[in-house]
């Protein structure tokens, strides 16, 4: 014979395993200290910085007069 199972707490404990593997994948989607973000931020304004000083051609040109 099979083993005997309560429906209503199979349910829950389901509903728990899967708000679980939610949590963890949002904590890793979203999880980043304020540190990490403004670093991030550094670097992609640095790059940026970089990008511009670079620029050649007619472009660059009518930007600057």
């Amino acid at each position: 014979m099979g083993e005997i199972v309560n429906l209503k707490q199979a349910k829950k404990r389901q509903a728990r395993a899967q708000a679980t593997a939610e949590a963890a994948a949002n904590r890793a989607k979203h999880g980043r200290t304020a540190a990490e973000k403004a670093n991030d931020r550094r670097a992609e304004a640095r790059r940026q910085a970089l990008l511009d000083g670079a620029r050649q051609g007619p472009e660059a040109c009518a930007e600057d007069g």
